[in-house]
C-alpha cells in the first residue's frame, strides 16, 4: 500500500447544527509520520473499511429486495395484481434512483459512517410499517419511502472506497466490495424463500431485525476519511489540495468533471439498460419460474441466489480482468459482458424447456455476465470523477439506473400481463443490444481523471 504524506486537505466550512451528526470527521490531532506504522495502520482500516461496508451495504439489500420473493404471495393472499406490484417496483425505484443522486451529492461532503447507520435504520423502520400493512395504498407509500432512505447506501460506500484505495487498485477493490450486491440479494432471496412459506410479512419483519444489529456494527466499525484516524490521503489522489478543497470550489468542480464529462453520461444512460435486465430476471424470476416453468417457489427461490451468486462471481472477475488487460478502462471490459449477456438471456428463453439443471445453469450464466458492467458502471465514474466528486458520479449513474424500473417494473409487468412471458424476453434482448452500443460509443474513455488535475 503506498502512500502520500501530503498537507491534511482543509475542512469544510461547519455545517449547520441540524445537519451536525453528518459533519466529516475533522483530522485526528495525532498525525501518524512513521511510514512503518502509516503502512501497517493503512493496511488495518482498508480491510476494515471495505469488510464493513461490504456487510453494511449487503444489508441494505435485505431490506430493499425482500419484496421480489413475497411478491407471488401477496398477488394470492391480497389480490394484488402484477400491474401493481411492478407499480410498486417502479415507484420505489424511481425514487431510489433520484435519492442516489441526491445523497450522491450530499455524501460527497459527509460523515460516511453517519449517513449510512442513518439509511440503513431508516429502512429497517420502513419494512417494519410494510410488514404490518395490507391496504395498497399503505403498502405503496411506504415502499416509495424506503426507496428515498436506500439511496443513502451507497454515496457513502463510494466516499469511502475511493479515499481510501488508490486509483490503480479501486477496480479490483470495489469488485471484491461490489460482492456485496450478490451477498445480500442472494441471502435475502433464499431466506425469504422459507419465511414466505410462513407468512410473507416474515419476509419484511426478520430483515429489519437483522438490520437494526448491522447498523450498531457500523457505528462500530467504519471510519471517515484517512486523515480522521490520523493518516495522510492515498497515493495518486494528492492532487485534491487545500484550495480545491474549500466549499466555493465544490460545485464548479463537480460540474467540469461529472456533468460536463460525456463519458459518465455514457455510463450513466448505459447503467440504464443494464439495471433492466438485472432487476427484470432478479424481480420477476421467481414469478417466472413458478408461473411458467412449474418449479415450486422454494426451489426457484434458490435458483434465482444462484443467479447473485454468479453474479458475484463475475463482478470479481470483471474487477480484475479491467485492472490487469484493461489498464483500468472498465468500459471496454463491459462491452464483451453484455455481447454474452444477451447471449445467456436468448437461451434461457429458448433452450432451457422445464430442466431444472439448464434453467439454473443459465440463470447463474445470466448473472456472471450481467454483473460485470453492474459493478464495472460505478468502478469507471469514480474513477472519471476522482474521490472528490465519486458519490456524485456514482449516483448520477444510480439516477439512471433506478429509471430502469419503469420498465423492468410497471413496464415489464403489464407487458407480461397483456402479451406473455415471450414478449416480455423478447424485449430484454433489444435492451441488451442496445446496452452494448452504449458501452461501445464508450470504449476511448480513460481509466481515471486524476492526471487532468494535474
Amino acid at each position: 500500500m503506498e502512500t502520500v504524506a501530503t498537507a491534511t486537505p482543509a475542512q469544510p466550512a461547519r455545517f449547520p447544527f441540524w445537519l451536525r451528526f453528518f459533519e466529516p470527521a475533522p483530522p485526528a490531532p495525532v498525525m501518524l509520520t512513521d511510514p512503518a506504522a502509516i503502512q501497517q495502520s493503512y493496511r488495518t482500516w482498508q480491510w476494515k473499511v471495505l469488510f464493513s461496508s461490504i456487510i453494511g451495504y449487503a444489508t441494505f439489500y435485505f431490506v430493499r429486495k425482500n419484496l421480489s420473493t413475497a411478491m407471488p404471495i401477496m398477488e394470492r393472499d391480497l389480490g394484488i395484481s402484477k400491474t401493481e406490484l411492478g407499480a410498486f417496483l417502479t415507484l420505489h425505484g424511481v425514487l431510489y434512483g433520484v435519492s442516489k443522486f441526491g445523497n450522491g451529492f450530499f455524501a460527497d461532503r459527509c460523515n460516511a459512517r453517519a449517513f449510512m447507520v442513518i439509511g440503513l435504520v431508516a429502512s429497517a423502520v420502513m419494512n417494519i410499517f410494510f410488514g404490518l400493512s395490507s391496504a395498497v395504498i399503505t403498502l405503496g407509500i411506504v415502499w416509495m419511502i424506503n426507496g428515498w432512505v436506500q439511496g443513502m447506501g451507497f454515496p457513502p460506500c463510494a466516499r469511502l472506497l475511493t479515499h481510501w484505495f488508490p486509483p490503480k487498485q479501486l477496480a479490483t477493490k470495489m469488485s471484491i466490495w461490489n460482492t456485496s450486491h450478490s451477498i445480500g440479494a442472494g441471502v435475502i432471496v433464499a431466506l425469504c424463500g422459507y419465511l414466505v412459506k410462513v407468512n410473507w410479512r416474515l419476509c419484511f419483519l426478520v430483515p429489519a431485525a437483522i438490520a437494526f444489529v448491522i447498523a450498531v456494527f457500523l457505528w462500530l466499525t467504519l471510519p471517515d476519511t484517512p486523515p480522521s484516524v490520523g493518516l495522510p490521503e492515498v497515493e495518486g489522489t494528492q492532487t485534491t489540495t487545500a484550495s480545491k478543497e474549500r466549499d466555493e470550489n465544490h460545485m464548479a468542480f463537480l460540474v467540469e468533471n461529472v456533468f460536463r464529462n460525456k463519458y459518465i453520461w455514457i455510463v450513466s444512460v448505459s447503467n440504464l439498460f443494464v439495471y433492466v435486465l438485472r432487476y427484470t430476471v432478479f424481480d420477476w424470476g421467481t414469478s417466472y419460474l413458478t408461473q411458467a416453468k412449474h418449479v415450486d417457489i422454494t426451489n426457484a427461490s434458490w435458483m434465482v441466489a444462484g443467479f447473485e451468486v454468479a453474479g458475484l462471481i463475475g463482478a470479481l472477475l470483471a474487477g480484475w480482468m479491467t485492472d490487469r488487460f484493461f489498464g483500468g478502462r472498465a468500459m471496454r471490459a463491459c462491452v464483451f459482458y453484455m455481447i454474452l449477456a444477451g447471449v445467456s438471456i436468448f437461451l434461457f428463453w429458448k433452450m432451457a424447456g422445464e430442466s431444472a439443471f439448464l434453467n439454473s445453469a443459465l440463470l447463474c450464466a445470466m448473472g456472471f455476465f450481467i454483473y460485470g458492467p453492474q459493478c464495472l458502471i460505478g468502478i469507471a465514474a469514480a474513477n472519471l470523477a476522482t474521490k472528490r466528486a465519486a458519490a456524485t458520479a456514482v449516483g448520477l449513474t444510480g439516477f439512471f439506473g433506478y429509471l430502469s424500473t419503469l420498465l423492468s417494473g410497471v413496464g415489464f409487468g403489464a407487458l407480461v400481463k397483456n402479451h406473455g412471458w415471450n414478449a416480455g424476453f423478447a424485449g430484454l434482448l433489444g435492451i441488451a443490444a442496445i446496452g452494448t452500443v452504449l458501452f461501445m460509443f464508450a470504449w476511448p474513455a480513460k481509466a481515471h481523471g486524476y492526471s487532468d488535475l494535474e
